[in-house]
């Protein structure tokens, strides 16, 4: 990336050029909202409106990460992350998934830190706009009270799978982009800087050895 500009693109509709860093589109349709999962054992965490604003993908994929931060110091027992789940779409820009990575990073301070789980690959499924759910499985370390869910467009445009932000004008400043090394407070050039990104916790035990590490050391330390 050269920068956070936007070329704002409006399904098939071309609407000015500022910056040749990702494209901007409208959401076919408002999303149908989704509650918590059935389960009293379960909570979905999330920030967003669960209406969705526009869909985003950068022009290059690797390496940029971007994710919703959780605190679930009041959820002492929630410490299992089931499941990973965010907006995408098949529809746009190319008519089909290419996947995404995803993966679970510490918060420091109130700042992502480094990668606890993950990088894991993962491909969406279903037609258009719609939620797509990817199994986690992990316990978070009792160290860790906070993390942030993230994932990593990996594949460039237009053979990509966008991100979407919702329909809340005023940041929740929750939500966070990984970039050149760094982490930063999302932000893009539409006004809207809520992603819709969410976690589903529940009280189960599951393993807390972390997936791929090494490699992800190599990547990211």
């Amino acid at each position: 990336m050269r920068g956070l500009g936007a070329v704002i693109f409006a399904v098939a509709v071309a609407a000015g050029a500022w910056a040749a860093d990702y494209e901007v589109a409208r959401p076919a349709a408002p999303p149908a909202t989704t509650g918590d999962p059935a389960s009293d054992a379960s909570i979905e965490l999330k920030w967003d409106s669960g209406v969705a604003q526009w869909l985003i993908c950068y022009y290059t994929g690797a390496g940029t990460w971007m994710g919703n931060d959780f605190d679930i110091s009041t959820l002492s027992t929630y410490r299992a992350i089931e499941s990973f789940k965010m907006y995408s779409s098949a529809r746009w820009p190319n008519g089909r998934w290419d996947g995404f990575r995803i993966g679970i990073w510490s918060v420091s301070g109130g700042v992502p830190g480094s990668m606890l789980w993950g990088p894991k690959a993962v491909v969406g499924s279903g037609s258009g706009d719609r939620w797509i759910q990817f199994r986690v499985g992990w316990t978070l370390p009792s160290a860790n009270n906070a993390f942030c869910a993230a994932f990593e467009q990996y594949y460039n445009y237009p053979n990509c799978d966008p991100h979407l932000v919702d329909n809340n004008r005023t940041f929740l400043r929750h939500s966070w982009l990984y970039y050149g090394g760094r982490w930063q407070p999302y932000s893009n050039s539409t006004g809207y800087y809520n992603l819709m990104v969410r976690v589903i916790v529940d009280n189960s035990t599951l393993p807390v050895v972390p997936t791929s590490l090494g490699h992800v050391k190599a990547l990211y330390h």
